[in-house]
This record gives structure tokens, C-alpha cells and sequence, in this order.
């Protein structure tokens, strides 16, 4: 795992959470009950889906530039494959959010990917002020 998987599972991800942003337009402007969805903007199901497409949105983003300065720096860089176990397992956290919402599940799932990518991008920054160039 050196960075490749991040790329391609990232535009994959993004490419879903696009996609699922399509049914979050038709909830807001029409589906049946669409006025009920519309005055539930900051509240309930509608937020928690808006924070699962963007939060979504920016994971898969980040796998694709974690991916990327992996693959780029690969040579300089310790602790790669790490890196980007830790920034894959962040699109948990989006992931959670949507199992939350239609499954019920714990937030576990989003604590976990919070964690994670948090933890991949300040170790990889740490990583980069480490590079001798």
C-alpha cells in the first residue's frame, strides 16, 4: 500500500458521494414531503445526511492527495503504508454517519474514521517537515 489505493478508492468514494448528493437534491426539491424536508435543514436525518456528503466529499479528496504525496515522495517518506492505512480507514467516519442514519448504528464508525484521518494527515505533515531535501 503506497498510495495508489488511496487515489483510486478516493475517487471512487468522491464519485459516490456525489452521486449521493443527486438524492439529496431530490429530497429537497422533490420528493413527496419535500416542504417537511426543507424545514428540517439544521436538524435530524437532513444534517446528518449533509454532513455524510460533505465530509465524504473531503476524505475521499484527502485519500486523493494523501495517495498522491505517497506515491510522490515514497522514496523520502517513512511509515508510508501506515500513512495510508490510516487515511483509508478515515472514510469510515462519513461511512458511520450514513449508518447512523438509515441503520442505526453507534457512532463508533465515525469516531474511528475521525481518529484516523486525523491522525494520517498529522503524521504525514510530521513526515514532511522530516524530508532532507
Amino acid at each position: 500500500m503506497n498510495g495508489k489505493n488511496n487515489i483510486a478508492i478516493g475517487f471512487l468514494t468522491m464519485g459516490f458521494f456525489m452521486a449521493y448528493g443527486f438524492l439529496l437534491i431530490y429530497l429537497r426539491d422533490f420528493a413527496p414531503g419535500k416542504e417537511e424536508w426543507v424545514n428540517s435543514y439544521s436538524i435530524g436525518k437532513h444534517f446528518e445526511t449533509r454532513l455524510a456528503h460533505v465530509h465524504g466529499n473531503l476524505f475521499a479528496f484527502l485519500n486523493i492527495l494523501v495517495g498522491y504525496l505517497l506515491l510522490h515522495f515514497r522514496d523520502k517518506l517513512k511509515s508510508v503504508k501506515a500513512i495510508s492505512w490510516l487515511a483509508l480507514t478515515g472514510l469510515l467516519m462519513p461511512i458511520g454517519i450514513l449508518s447512523e442514519v438509515y441503520f442505526g448504528l453507534p457512532p463508533a464508525l465515525v469516531l474511528i474514521g475521525a481518529i484516523a484521518m486525523t491522525a494520517s494527515v498529522i503524521w504525514l505533515g510530521i513526515s514532511f517537515f522530516k524530508i532532507k531535501m
